[in-house]
């Protein structure tokens, strides 16, 4: 099994090139959507939130309203430790799942957004960083995602710079482009990873 952490900065195409590679056949982990998958209404997961934060952090459908929840934890370090006290082990328990359904010889890519900035790298035998300058990434986030361009540029200040995520990189995908040319670019990343999966 070859471990691959896949990063990128908001913007850069990172959704887009696990995309690619699930197609291809590789096993795709997305930590943010297990974040999501383990506090879903019925979970364990969301009755430990509710326990420690009460039930004004649900929807009035009983989902968790993660904008009031972000609100209360990103106002105080304590609170912030404790949900990531319930929710990590949560998803760290899920990853593992997934890791052991995985083929032997499989090609499993984590995707991790934040993988830069907690320090991930030496977790993987390979960094795979999509990468694009901070230019066209607020132009995507404005014309894609319709922030204002503020916005756009608040959500890359508080990410790692993108000097810092090529220092980590194994692998750079290049992705200023269009979808044509990032597709162009996928037989031969997906070739590489084959090659070192193998070796």
């Amino acid at each position: 099994m070859l471990k691959v952490g896949l990063t990128g900065g908001i913007g850069s195409g990172k959704s887009e090139v696990s995309r690619r590679l699930s197609s291809r056949g590789a096993v795709v982990i997305d930590a943010d959507k297990i974040a999501r998958e383990v506090v879903e209404p019925g979970t364990p997961g969301l009755a430990r939130v509710i326990g420690v934060f009460g039930t004004e952090i649900l929807h009035e459908d009983g989902s968790l309203n993660r904008e009031r929840l972000g609100s209360i934890v990103f106002a105080d370090p304590e609170k912030l430790a404790s949900l990531n006290a319930i929710v990590h082990p949560l998803v760290g328990a899920r990853v593992a799942e997934l890791q052991e359904q995985a083929a032997p010889g499989s090609i499993v890519i984590y995707d991790v957004p934040l993988l830069a900035e907690n320090r991930l790298a030496p977790m993987y035998e390979v960094v795979i960083v999509v990468d694009a300058a901070d230019e066209v990434r607020v132009a995507r986030l404005v014309e894609l995602r319709g922030m204002s361009e503020q916005d756009a540029r608040a959500r890359l200040a508080a990410q790692a710079t993108r000097e810092e995520r090529l220092e980590i990189a194994d692998i750079v995908v290049p992705n200023e482009g269009t979808l044509e040319e990032l597709e162009a670019r996928m037989d031969g990343l997906w070739k590489d990873l084959t090659a070192r999966a193998a070796g």
